[in-house]
């Protein structure tokens, strides 16, 4: 069984992870291109994952996706989408229910594609919205991969510029990182035995404080209006018990 939630400093003491295969930068279209196509289209389980350009600017507006992870056991390979573009041939891969791609609210991820080129995605699987099954409430992929995997892995490299000239060294590792460890997760969890949460356990413990007091207090309220409304039915009892009274009385001494 797996933990619900790590902590950080749980983290910092794990081995780190990278991805420990070939990495290839695709910016144009050409035969590192077509080979990369070729390797990608006879994988039966991809890993996946997008990057931009971080924003620091309060209301200023979001860049494009810059760059697509897609990674197999051995090879990943980085498509810098700003230059290259989303072609066809890409999109067919993301499109191929037969080719699973796993990753990481790949929603998001997959709207910022869609804006270079309509496709309809098929195949994806989003380890957040599955990760609940195993028993593990966490969300973020470095916690995922601690929890899951027991591996540290780097984001330092995060919020760098993904549409610099030239991608560096420790950018491509971090990159790649990122995609092909979704994909090892995912192995990972279809190899162990489910335990899912429960409701109560789903919420973050600040959430599930709240959830509890909400909760108490719509029950104090309706206790509160059934005293109330007894409260009136006594009254209403007793002022039609007097008022009956008083008529008897009058017919009495009439």
């Amino acid at each position: 069984m797996f933990k619900i939630s790590i902590e950080p400093s749980d983290i910092e003491n794990l081995p780190q992870g990278s991805f420990p295969g070939e990495i290839k930068v695709i910016d144009k279209a050409g035969l590192e291109y077509e080979k990369a196509i070729f390797y990608l289209r006879r994988q039966k389980l991809l890993g996946f994952d997008t990057e931009s350009r971080p924003v620091f600017s309060p209301g200023q507006r979001n860049n494009g996706v810059a760059l697509l992870q897609l990674s197999g056991p051995k090879r990943a390979y980085l498509f810098r989408i700003q230059t290259l573009g989303m072609r066809r041939s890409l999109c067919s891969i993301l499109a191929d229910k037969n080719i699973v791609k796993v990753g990481a609210a790949v929603q998001d991820d997959v709207r910022g594609l869609q804006r270079y080129r309509r496709f309809s995605p098929a195949g994806f699987i989003d380890l957040q919205k599955i990760a609940w099954e195993w028993g593990i409430r966490d969300k973020s992929v470095k916690k995922l991969a601690a929890n899951i995997l027991g591996v540290r892995i780097s984001k330092a490299q995060q919020l760098s510029n993904w549409e610099a000239q030239e991608l560096n060294p420790a950018q491509c590792m971090y990159a790649a990182t990122d995609a092909w460890i979704c994909r090892e997760i995912y192995l990972k969890l279809q190899d162990s035995e489910k335990h899912p949460l429960t409701p109560d356990e789903l919420l973050p413990p600040q959430d599930l404080l709240a959830h509890k007091a909400a909760v108490e207090r719509k029950e104090a309220n309706i206790a509160a209006e059934k005293l109330r409304a007894g409260t009136s039915k006594r009254k209403r009892h007793r002022r039609k018990k007097k008022s009956n009274g008083q008529n008897n009385t009058e017919k009495e001494q009439g």
